[in-house]
């Protein structure tokens, strides 16, 4: 079952190896250059902003581990987990999307490898992983999406391997990477049903004649079992929440051609030619031997332009493109009469590359303060892609979220500290979003703030723990939904900060005297979506 290097072929059969027919060498030095680089970037911007409001919530989840949540797989609350006891620090908790994002550079570079690419195709295709705006984005948050090309791009590795060395075997740790990915995100299943298709359309189709594929497949289920018994035992709520999602028009609906413009832009314009180049060389060149990983791609593609995903749904897809289109460009450059031999036009591209990537990175990096990055995108026309209708604010919803937390906190202490004692021993906090509630047991404790409650998401299985509702500080509720409920509703204050989502920028009341016993009215509390 090793991975060791693939045994010497010709490029022109499509196996991936140079037409001198030696394995070129793996270069070592610019994998660790550029992975380097890539961990580097976000080590020294990780904290120049705050904590998103996801990282928030998925805090509260890591002091919660289940084997599953409302909206999302497991393995995000064991990070988390792993992160608190860390100290739960900004820059410990941004250090894991930071070693994912390094990981998946030198995977990129990797794939190059075994798809034939000598130093120059490696180097390139590292080079475009580093600069995708959409992965500096993600890579510099914790969520679920920065591990999510790992684990694709570890299954299409094995898928390679597989092809080239005709090892079934290997199907075991596909079978692994693939359960794993499945416990980070569900989405995985739309890769793993794009990856069947596309072996059922090439040659690969005799792999379901041998044991190993099915062996590999109970593996990837067995793995991902003990969150499907949690959605189970807890009544399928990620089908409930996505079904709220879908009947609120939450998310951004795009069109066929606005999807694939999307992905364009999200990748980078200039990248569009390489990993067009990865597609075709795929499908119709001289990497033909893997057509099953070009198909996997239309797949997805076809899958998300059907189901109305969201546009970054499709991103962790293209590291293998990039690895292809690189390989294709070295093999071009090489035959091309223009350019065979010569060092300047690998060295144009590759600097088209980087500059390129550096113009737009402070439009997915905290590099500037804001009212700077406002500047700046006006002056180059940077306008982010919005995937959510209702969040609107002064910046993008990556920078947007990061800000206001601590001071919305501080508020909620000044107005909790001035009530009187005996109000303030059963006072509950009560938000509308995970993003408050996650900040409200993160940064409270030092004010003396109890953990708050919320009907949102997870939140709503943790319960109203031992309050009865008869003090009650609410963010995001309007007064009028209170006013039933309550005997008595007191406006306290209002949020206002000028870098963070709008929404957030919100009255806050004191409901007391809940009519009915918070237990009761719990029921009608749950919000999911």
């Amino acid at each position: 079952m090793s991975l060791s290097a693939p045994p010497v072929r010709d490029v022109r059969s499509g196996s991936g190896s140079q037409s001198g027919g030696k394995t070129p060498p793996l270069a070592t030095s610019l994998l660790l250059l550029l992975s380097g680089a890539k961990f580097l970037i976000h080590v020294l911007l990780g904290g120049r902003y705050g904590y998103f409001r996801d990282e928030l919530y998925f805090l509260d989840c890591g002091r919660h581990l289940a084997w599953g949540y409302v909206d999302h797989a497991p393995m995000i609350g064991l990070v988390a987990r792993i992160a608190l006891a860390l100290g739960g620090s900004l820059h410990v908790l941004r250090l894991f999307p930071t070693i994912a994002g390094a990981l998946v550079v030198a995977l990129t570079m990797l794939i190059a490898w075994r798809l034939g690419g000598d130093r120059y195709a490696q180097g390139l295709a590292g080079l475009a992983a580093l600069v995708v705006p959409i992965y500096l984005g993600i890579d510099s948050i914790l969520s679920m999406n920065c591990f999510e090309p790992l684990f694709w791009m570890g299954c299409v590795y094995v898928l390679i391997r597989i092809i080239q060395t005709g090892n079934s075997r290997l199907w075991v740790w596909f079978g692994v990477i693939a359960g794993l990915g499945l416990m980070n995100k569900h989405s995985t299943l739309f890769f793993g049903c794009a990856v069947v298709v596309g072996i059922l359309l090439t040659a690969e189709r005799r792999e379901f004649f041998k044991p190993w594929i099915w062996i590999g497949g109970v593996i990837a289920v067995l793995i991902f079992l003990p969150n499907v018994t949690w959605q189970v035992q807890h009544h399928f709520p990620i089908l409930e929440d996505l079904h709220n999602v879908q009947a609120s028009g939450k998310n951004v609906v795009l069109s066929p051609a606005a999807f694939i413009g999307q992905q364009i832009m999200m990748m980078h314009p200039i990248l569009f030619p390489i990993w067009l180049a990865g597609l075709w060389f795929f499908l119709m060149g001289r990497g033909r031997k893997y057509r099953a990983l070009g198909w996997t791609y239309v797949m997805l593609l076809v899958e998300f332009i059907v189901l109305h995903g969201k546009n970054y749904y499709l991103a962790p897809a293209y590291p293998m493109l990039l690895a292809g289109g690189a390989v294709a460009i070295e093999d071009w450059l090489s035959r091309s009469r223009v350019s065979a031999g010569k060092l300047w036009p690998k060295a144009v591209i590759a600097s088209i590359v980087l500059v390129a990537g550096a113009i737009v990175a402070p439009s997915v990096l905290p590099l500037l303060p804001p009212t700077k990055y406002l500047a700046y995108s006006q002056a180059l026309h940077l306008v982010p892609q919005k995937t959510e209708v209702h969040h609107e604010g002064p910046l993008p919803q990556l920078f947007g979220d990061q800000f206001g937390w601590p001071e919305l906190v501080q508020e909620v202490a000044q107005i909790y500290n001035a009530l009187p004692a005996e109000e303030r021993s059963k006072a509950a906090i009560l938000t509308g979003n995970y993003g408050e509630a996650g900040a409200i047991d993160l940064f409270g404790p030092k004010y003396g703030l109890p953990p708050a409650i919320s009907g949102h998401q997870t939140y709503f299985f943790w319960g109203p723990r031992s309050y009865t509702g008869e003090v009650i500080i609410t963010l995001q509720y309007d007064r009028t939904d209170l006013e039933p409920h309550c005997a008595s509703v007191q406006d306290a204050g209002a949020h206002y900060h000028p870098w963070g989502m709008a929404e957030e920028n919100a009255e806050i009341y004191i409901c007391r005297g809940l009519k009915q016993p918070l237990s009761e009215v719990w029921p009608r509390v749950k919000h999911w979506n």
